[in-house]
């Protein structure tokens, strides 16, 4: 029997954010399946990340070609769920996936190529059985390839149908503007462009930001809690079971120092006076950013996801507070 969603999985007063000038609503926190989806991972814990987060009214689900491990997996383990569980919603769910990275041997396994692109989105339908995809990346620019060929890769998946939004990752603010204009003249605008921000990564405020609000592009943040230090894994220390304690592939304990660790630890003081979990913080102001219309969480159980959640209820951040994170970050 398919999972019978939560009724109330649209109550949420607050949950929805138009992306940019867009017409597309997007939730403000989108589940990214980056990690904890692979066949190296439990199969019933996936499922059950996927169908609680559904059930608290989170629509946007994150995918590339290469996530896993092993690259691919993760699609292939969502769109068993997808046709398990939740095939009867599948219009009131935005699926995205990405091309760029590498994913296959030979000349045309990575980067911006429109052979690499339609080739990899093809395989991605596959894997995931479906027909379309919501939101179609380049997941970052290819140096050696002109950026109207990439550009006409994501046009071409949307006029074909096999995608209903282009997008972009990890494009700096030349590029980004660059590729803005080019989409819009084949008729085809960029929705959405994905950067990794948070407090401890603020790249896109040196004037990527700019560039999305001038475009209308929304913003989707990655790794907003800076690979689990923006919550209260850390305060004591590294964790044995931690990322950084046992996958140095994403956070390494060189990158977890004393003075880093301080201001951890202020930041989770400053969250506790507010009521909040450091995460809920870091997740707040990620979105008091205007550029931003969603961040993307990661979750290894049901109930950080609920705990994710309850950031939109105290979300707001006055100015001697925002003055206070500043403060800590620069000290």
């Amino acid at each position: 029997m398919s999972h019978q969603p939560d009724p109330a999985r649209y109550a949420h007063p607050a949950l929805y954010r138009r992306c940019g000038r867009r017409g597309l609503l997007l939730p403000k926190l989108a589940l990214g399946l980056w990690h904890n989806f692979g066949t190296a991972d439990d199969a019933a814990n996936a499922r059950a990340l996927i169908l609680r987060t559904f059930d608290l009214g989170i629509t946007h689900f994150d995918l590339a070609n290469n996530y896993g491990p092993p690259p691919g997996s993760a699609e292939e383990t969502f769109g068993r769920v997808l046709h398990a569980d939740l095939a009867a919603h599948r219009d009131e769910l935005i699926i995205s996936t990405k091309a760029g990275y590498l994913m296959w041997d030979g000349p045309y396994g990575e980067w911006g190529s429109r052979k690499s692109l339609l080739a990899s989105l093809d395989q991605s339908l596959r894997r995931l059985g479906l027909d379309y995809v919501d939101i179609f990346y380049s997941h970052r620019p290819d140096p050696d390839t002109p950026l109207e060929e990439t550009m006409g890769a994501l046009a071409h998946a949307v006029k074909s149908g096999k995608a209903l939004y282009a997008a972009l990752s990890n494009y700096n603010p030349e590029q980004t503007a660059r590729a803005a204009q080019i989409l819009r003249d084949l008729g085809t605008p960029c929705l959405l462009h994905q950067p990794k921000y948070s407090m401890f990564e603020r790249t896109p405020e040196s004037g990527l930001f700019d560039v999305l609000l001038r475009e209308g592009i929304g913003g989707i943040a990655f790794s907003p809690l800076a690979q689990g230090l923006l919550t209260n894994r850390y305060l004591a220390g590294i964790p044995a079971d931690s990322r950084a304690g046992h996958d140095a592939r994403f956070l390494r304990p060189e990158h977890i120092t004393e003075a880093k660790l301080r201001k951890i630890r202020a930041l989770d003081a400053l969250a506790r006076s507010r009521g909040q979990a450091l995460a809920q913080l870091a997740l707040a102001w990620v979105l008091r950013e205007p550029a931003i219309t969603t961040v993307l969480i990661g979750a290894s159980r049901p109930a950080q996801l609920e705990e994710n959640l309850a950031t939109l209820e105290n979300s707001a951040l006055s100015s001697a507070e925002l003055a206070e994170i500043e403060r800590i970050l620069a000290g």
